[in-house]
């Protein structure tokens, strides 16, 4: 799937400054703005510069015809194009969740200031290509996150990745959360199923705890 977004990396002389998950997190952005979302909102929403945010959009556009002017009128933004729409659908088959999640409903599993910034991500069928979840929070840390928990369903309950600390099987966490991931997963008009993996990522802010998120999910798709 990501490989469709090598060539947004080609370039005659400095490569971008910009990750894969600036590229994802803007498709879900520019969807959630269908009447045209601008440069500096995009670079605020992404957190980076005015420059990467221009040459993100102007690769979005020029290479792989993903987003256009809105209603040809530049003031007003961009949108997604036709074939960012499918690329968009394609891809949350497998993420068909990303939101802002509640701290408090969330405090079994957030041991860490209590003042961090949570959101939620859904990854489907994705549970072989997880180990220890180390490698998602280092992913979530890389992008300034401030850590990240993954938890993979067995089809009864929500469980913690095995631990070469703990010897015995897998926990599970509590019902409550249980039934707020579930209730989350329904919100958004999918389920869990087996092997469907939970990401919770941390931030300072509501933009880094989702940039976190998304970065850790990441490394689970191929």
């Amino acid at each position: 799937m990501l490989e469709e977004l090598e060539d947004l990396f080609e370039s005659s002389t400095i490569r971008p400054t910009f990750s894969y998950v600036h590229i994802i997190l803007a498709l879900y952005i520019f969807e959630k703005h269908p009447e045209g979302i601008g440069r500096y909102r995009l670079k605020e929403n992404l957190l980076i510069g005015s420059g990467t945010a221009r040459s993100l959009i102007n690769k979005l556009s020029e290479i792989v015809d993903f987003i256009e002017v809105s209603g040809n009128n530049k003031r007003r933004g961009h949108v997604l194009t036709d074939k960012g729409l499918r690329f968009l659908k394609m891809l949350k088959k497998k993420i068909p969740l990303l939101e802002e999640g509640n701290t408090k409903a969330l405090e079994e599993i957030i041991i860490q200031d209590k003042k961090l910034n949570a959101y939620i991500c859904l990854v489907k069928n994705s549970a072989d290509k997880l180990n220890s979840g180390i490698e998602q929070r280092d992913a979530a840390i890389k992008v300034n996150g401030s850590g990240a928990t993954c938890l993979i369903f067995d089809g009864n309950d929500l469980k913690y990745p095995k631990s070469p600390n703990i010897q015995n099987n897998q926990v599970k966490i509590g019902y409550d959360l249980q039934k707020y991931f579930k209730l989350k997963a329904t919100e958004h008009n999918t389920e869990l199923d087996k092997d469907d993996v939970i990401i919770v990522g941390l931030g300072d802010t509501s933009e880094r705890a989702r940039l976190a998120t998304l970065n850790s999910a990441l490394t689970l798709i191929e």
